[in-house]
């Protein structure tokens, strides 16, 4: 290598290190951010570690869990729970619909002894959102551990650990944050924290360990980091908290319920078969807006014509078997735009027209248009 190609810096690579100072200003930051006084502990992984540390921290073979399932990631935090030695009672409702606090209090007043409460506040996957503030109060009032997942939902709807009781809050910078997917953060309440100290099955000594943090990271006034942090990342996501705080929390969250309620106005228009997946407009979550395909027309080969014409669209078909028939319009994070909107829903169009079916795209822009608050 000549002295001329090793003097060249990148931005990327050469980055003095990120001090211990500088990472519990992040994470305070997040803080803010969720309006949380919780300990708020940033995991250097894609939300996936502190939703997995969080329940093996919490839960054990003494455990009665209510797992509600609206989607995959319910359906995963089950099997978490039981690979403990919980014992869970599922409540699974609808891809389409939400679940309600009434139905949470049926199933406390079924099984009283549930002490363990899992639940995702946006499910991406599905398109629905449940709503936490009214479920946290009946968690509250029964005094069962409340774990949540707001990975989707933050920076795209509220997410106040705080003031809905919930005891463990994760979330992911990669949706409606516009960040990274390699960083993601929990905020733990005291009784989060008791809990794991209690539990003899917490992972110790471990990359899922939240205690790790605890006792080495928290407990030492944040002064001594327990590993070299994901520099990149971490950076990346104060960017978008910066970028957050500039354009104003509440700016960014009508930016997605904007473009959540030009998505589904704009699908009913297009016609064509297409419609809302998720049928009640309060149900739908603002990060991304979940729609199924016209009978007959297979979900992933009319996203893979959209996507024919410009791949970078925020286009997705649903996962496993929910790709025959649902397709996701991802209009998140930097996406929650009318262009992107109106892009998806012109290249569906387009899709749809190559397929012999009669549209609207006329109909459906002016309706997209109109429904933008």
């Amino acid at each position: 290598m000549s002295e001329e190609s090793a003097a060249v810096t990148h931005p990327f690579l050469d980055l003095p290190p990120l001090t211990a100072a500088h990472f519990a200003a992040i994470e305070d930051r997040v803080a803010r951010l969720l309006d949380t006084r919780q300990d708020v502990v940033i995991m250097q992984g894609e939300a996936l570690l502190p939703l997995e540390g969080a329940i093996r921290g919490t839960a054990g073979p003494g455990t009665v869990a209510l797992n509600v399932i609206t989607g995959p990631y319910g359906q995963t935090f089950g099997d978490w729970l039981r690979d403990c030695g919980a014992t869970v009672h599922d409540l699974a409702v609808p891809f389409h619909t939400a679940v309600t606090a009434e139905q949470i209090r049926e199933a406390f007043a079924e099984h009283p002894e549930i002490d363990f409460v899992s639940l995702v506040h946006a499910e991406a996957a599905t398109g629905n959102t449940n709503p936490v503030a009214e479920i946290g109060e009946v968690v509250r009032a029964h005094g069962a551990l409340f774990y949540l997942d707001a990975v989707a939902s933050v920076g795209a709807e509220p997410v106040l650990p705080d003031a809905w009781g919930v005891d463990l809050c994760v979330i992911g910078a990669q949706k409606a944050m516009g960040g990274p997917a390699g960083v993601s953060a929990v905020s733990v309440s005291e009784r989060a924290w008791a809990r794991m100290a209690a539990n003899p099955g917490a992972p110790r000594r471990s990359y899922l360990s939240l205690l790790d943090w605890k006792e080495r990271w928290v407990d030492g006034g944040r002064k001594a980091l327990l590993h070299a942090p994901a520099q990149l990342e971490m950076l990346a996501l104060e960017a978008c908290v910066e970028r957050i705080e500039a354009e104003g929390l509440e700016t960014v969250m009508g930016r997605h319920r904007s473009a959540a309620a030009a998505t589904r106005a704009g699908a009913s228009a297009l016609g064509g078969g297409l419609e809302p997946y998720v049928h009640r407009a309060a149900e739908a979550a603002p990060v991304a807006t979940t729609l199924r395909a016209p009978a007959g027309v297979a979900a992933s080969d009319l996203v893979a014509r959209a996507l024919a014409g410009d791949p970078a669209l925020p286009l997705a078909a649903g996962g496993g078997a929910l790709a025959k028939e649902m397709i996701r319009v991802n209009h998140y994070g930097p996406d929650a735009t009318p262009g992107a909107v109106q892009a998806c829903l012109a290249a569906l169009g387009a899709a749809l027209a190559e397929q012999g079916t009669t549209v609207d795209l006329e109909g459906a822009r002016r309706a997209a248009e109109g429904a933008w608050r």
